[in-house]
């Protein structure tokens, strides 16, 4: 497991240090996840869920810093990988000043390159639409792990790295659902999902209007 978000310094989105959770979530929508190396892959961002600090009993970080998720409490930019419930990896964007924590979970993407990696490494996937219409799934297609756990998501030298929409890919305010998180028990009604109106590779659909 790597320690680079407790030692370095992100420096590729400096908003990401400046905005609030919900905000950070928000505006990452339209973004790219790009993973490097022998498969390069990549999907843009159409799903996510902000996960604020010590106020937030849904939060990893509701109890303060641990060894797991010390990478949370900053600085921003670097990703947070953690297993959910045993099972599935999940990816998260560290956000907010240093020192305090928050995080936005990437819930699904919508594939662009790489599908055929992507194919390999889900092959009971039954459409394109499902390869990544879930943060568990997203992390199994993009091969994303604990491995890379602690990555500064704006160097060039990281395999996982984040992009910024162009003009054509930018997600307006009007195209943005928001909800309730899911998969949680805690903290159940804060209105912290967001997700890309017209995208059909949201994890679930949004029920309950803002």
């Amino acid at each position: 497991m790597s320690n680079a978000g407790a030692s370095q310094q992100g420096g590729g989105a400096p908003w990401l240090s400046e905005v609030g959770v919900a905000e950070a979530a928000r505006r990452l929508l339209g973004w790219t996840l790009a993973v490097s190396g022998d498969q390069p892959m990549s999907g843009r961002i159409v799903e996510t869920e902000a996960y604020e600090g010590e106020d937030d009993p849904a939060s990893h970080a509701a109890n303060g810093p641990t060894q797991r998720n010390r990478v949370m409490f900053g600085p921003a930019g670097f990703l947070y990988v953690y297993r959910s419930y045993g099972i599935h990896w999940c990816a998260n964007v560290v956000c907010g000043p240093e020192g305090e924590a928050g995080a936005v979970l990437i819930r699904a993407v919508e594939p662009l390159t790489g599908l055929e990696a992507m194919w390999g490494r889900r092959p009971k996937a039954r459409k394109e639409r499902d390869l990544c219409s879930g943060p568990g799934k997203l992390c199994a297609a993009l091969g994303v792990t604990d491995v890379h756990y602690g990555l500064d998501l704006f160097a060039s030298s990281s395999i996982v790295t984040l992009h910024p929409p162009d003009a054509s890919t930018k997600v307006d305010p009007s195209q943005i659902l928001i909800g309730s998180r899911v998969g949680i028990t805690k903290a159940v009604d804060r209105p912290l999902r967001f997700g890309v109106s017209a995208s059909i590779h949201l994890s679930r659909p949004f029920p309950r209007a803002y």
